[in-house]
Formats: structure tokens, sequence, C-alpha cells
């Protein structure tokens, strides 16, 4: 088990770039936290000299580049990474902090990797250098990059054979604390959420906004200017402070219908991060490859390790270590999209029946009364040969309508508000297509690779049982 951090290093006030690094790495390489330095490690640099090896590197890059960004520039980054007591050496750590840097920045930029046991629990601090190894660069930092970082050390561990937390929960001032997951949102946020909600319920006029508002319990002052204060809120908040479509004009035009507003449903949701993508585990023992190559074996070993570890991060995250559970949903993912799927093929289907339809109603209309003199003439032979082709259009949309059961036709604007409603329909489907695919993908696999980790683990194919290890 490990929980990580991420800090962007800036320039300490009233001390210079040379004093920031030096007293960062100075700190991480404590010698009496290291074992006198022997768990201490560097990426393309020496731990010794790491602090003149920075510095000289954004020398070089402002000379190369004529960038400089002054007092707010980024230094260096930290990752600190700590493991639940007992369960990890000193030098395991280290090892796995170094692939923890090398696979989040690539290899291309320089690091340290400083491995303290001062603490009942063994934890990495990891320094790189947010300028690239060639200096032509800084490091681009990603959005939600504590999430990334945590789950990239969730899959090493789990690779090494170490424990992960299962529900992290965000809090400060300790090794346990999760970034990329959305801050408590603020005050300004919720009071726009509940006008949001309050709107929805289409009040009269503003004075009838003020008064619902007022019914949810946000206390409306008339002083001067009008304000909110809901429920534990120290300061109310001014109506005139809000901006795009919670000012007083906006809020009025959205009343009157004159500004169409989506309410968000949920206040300041944090971005998921999508799970990479796995594969299915390959039968060692079945293999003729592996039969026959004890090199295959060992590579496949190695690809089923890493493959297992991306499946139970996977499942973990989406709550299912109990193989029931897992199947139950499967077997409801691919319900899902089969719903969605079927409905599309019945779209597609109308849609092509729509224009056919459409081309008929106007030949039998254009030949109605052509058909209708010639029944009048007793179906004259020499009537049929003077308008034999109207005839026959007529005779085929006609056998077309039979064929449909169709009792009244439908006018032509009908048809066209259908196909306008069915296109309208598809597309809207199709948003929800790609995703059920991908997650009816991804929940078979990882369904397949329980069944056959569980196989493996227990010796028993029809033994259930959960994935959490227990």
């Amino acid at each position: 088990m490990a929980t990580t951090r991420l800090f962007a290093l800036h320039i300490n006030k009233g001390k210079t770039i040379a004093q920031t690094i030096t007293d960062r790495t100075d700190y991480a390489e404590n010698p009496d936290k290291t074992r006198k330095g022997e768990l201490v490690t560097g990426y393309q640099c020496d731990p010794r000299t790491v602090d003149a090896e920075f510095l000289l590197s954004k020398d070089q890059y402002a000379a190369l580049t004529g960038r400089d960004q002054g007092r707010h520039d980024v230094l260096a980054y930290h990752i600190r990474q700590a493991f639940k007591p007992g369960e990890i050496t000193p030098e395991q750590a280290n090892q796995i902090g170094r692939e923890l840097a090398m696979r989040f920045n690539k290899g291309r930029h320089a690091f340290i990797v400083a491995t303290h046991i001062d603490r009942k629990h063994i934890h990495n601090h990891i320094i790189f250098n947010s300028t690239t190894l060639d200096c032509l660069w800084k490091f681009d930092d990603p959005k939600q990059s504590g999430r990334i970082i945590r789950r990239i050390s969730d899959q090493i561990c789990l690779e090494n054979g170490l424990s992960v937390i299962e529900n992290p929960k965000p809090s400060r001032g300790h090794y346990g604390t999760w970034l990329g997951d959305k801050k408590e949102p603020t005050w300004t946020e919720k009071l726009e959420h509940l006008i949001d909600k309050v709107l929805a319920g289409k009040p009269a006029d503003f004075d009838d906004f003020l008064k619902q508002m007022e019914a949810a319990k946000c206390r409306v002052s008339h002083k001067k200017l009008i304000s909110f204060c809901m429920e534990g809120q120290k300061r109310p908040i001014r109506l005139k402070s809000l901006k795009g479509d919670y000012t007083e004009d906006a809020i009025c035009e959205r009343i009157s219908g004159a500004r169409i507003v989506q309410p968000r449903e949920k206040v300041a949701a944090p971005i998921s991060v999508q799970p990479q993508k796995f594969n299915l585990l390959i039968d060692i023992q079945n293999s003729l490859k592996a039969q026959n190559n004890p090199g295959y074996e060992r590579w496949a070993k190695l690809f089923n390790l890493k493959q297992m570890a991306q499946t139970l991060l996977f499942l973990q995250e989406n709550g299912l270590t109990e193989i029931e559970k897992i199947r139950e949903k499967a077997q409801g993912a691919k319900d899902s999209f089969n719903v969605i799927s079927g409905r599309i093929q019945a779209i597609d289907s109308r849609l092509k029946e729509i224009p056919v339809l459409q081309k008929h109603i106007g030949a039998y209309v254009k030949t109605k009364d052509v058909y209708a003199a010639y029944k009048k003439s007793g179906y004259s032979k020499k009537y049929l040969t003077e308008h034999e082709g109207a005839i026959a259009d007529h005779k085929a949309a006609k056998k077309f309508f039979d064929e449909q059961k169709l009792e009244k036709l439908p006018t032509f604007k009908m048809l066209q508000q259908e196909f306008a409603a069915l296109t309208t329909e598809k597309k809207k489907l199709y948003a929800e297509y790609h995703p059920a695919r991908k997650y009816m993908q991804e929940i078979l696999v990882a369904k397949q690779n329980a069944e056959q980790f569980l196989k493996i683990r227990d010796g028993a194919p029809n033994r259930e049982n959960d994935l959490t290890g227990r």
C-alpha cells in the first residue's frame, strides 16, 4: 500500500533559486534518514551534486530559449510516496520510487529518489527537475496529475505484490494525502448550484425567485445590495459579485425564458480518470510457445502480472471485489449495450424505410387518377397500353402498402418529422454507444481475468471467492 502526493517547488521567499533547490534536496538526502546516503539514488544526475546540476540546466534553458518566468517559475517537482508499515524493505521502496518517477516523466527529466526510514512507515522523497535533459523544455504538468501518479503507484505496487488503498480519502498534513481529488466546493459554487435548483422550479418573477431562495434556507438581505447567506456560511455573498449566468440580469432572463442554461447536476464534479486498456491473461499452461520457449514463458508471466495489476485496479475502482458481482455487472453491461445497439439498428432500418415509403406515396398520389380511370374503363387493354408505366407504379405502391400493413397513409410532413426525430435520437444513442461498448469490453476482460486469476490462485476452477487476497 502506498500513498502519494505531488508538490510544485517554487522559489522560497527571501531566497535565491540555488538556495531553494539546495534546501529541498538536502532535506530529501538527510543522511540520518537515508542510512547515511545508502538509500539515495539518482537518474541522469549525481545525488551529491544534484542541486548544482539542476541549477546549471536552468541556466542553459534560459540561454537556449530566452525564456525566464522569474519568481513564478517551477524549479522542480516533489513526489512523496509512503508505504504501509512492515510491508516493504527500504531497498524495495527505493526501487519502486525510481520506477514511479520513470513512468511518470518518461525518463525525460533528471531526478533523485531518497528513501526515509526514520518513521514507522517507509517513504520516498522523489525530486525531479522541471527542465528536460536537453534543456529545451519544461515539464508539462497534466491535469489531474495527482490521480495519474496515484494510479501509476498503485499499479507498480500491485505488480510487486503490495496492497493498495481501496477507498482513499483526501486529508491534509500527512503522507496519506491524495491529490487530484476535487476539493470541497466553494460557497460561491454552492450558491450557484442552489440558484440553478430554485430556477428549475420556474419562479414567476425575480421577487418570487428571492422568496424561493429564502424558502430553501438561504437568507436574503436587501440592504443596499442584494446578498445571500446559506446555512453555515459566515460571510454573505453579494449578488453583484456573481458572474455569467448568475448575475441579476441573467437570472431575470432565465426566469423569462430569454436565456437557456443547462443546470449543473453536481457541484464541481471531479474529472474521472479513464483506466488504461488491459488485455486477457495468457494461459501459459496450455501455450505451446511456453512449452517450447522458456524466454516466452518468462515474458508471459511478467505480462500476466502487469495485466492482473491493471485488472485489479479496474475492479477496485468500480467497487467489484466479489466474482459474483463481477459476473452480474458484466451481464448488465452486455444487456445495456445490446439494448442501445438494438435500438440503433431499428432506427437505421426505419430511416431506410422512410425514403422508400415517401417514394411510393408520391407515386401513388401521382397515379391515383390514372388508375381510377383505368378501373372505370373496365380495365381496358388499350388504356393499359397507353398508361402502362403509371399503372405499374400505382400497383407497386399499393403492393408495398399492403406488405407494410398500412391502413392509412402518413403525410409527407409526418414522415419528415419522424425522420428528423429518429436522426436526433440516433445521435444521442451514439453518444452512449461508444462508452457502453468500451465499458462492456473492459468488464468482460476483467471478468475473464478474475476467473482465471482465482483458478490459478486457488487451484479450483469453480471456487467462489473475493479478489481482495484475504
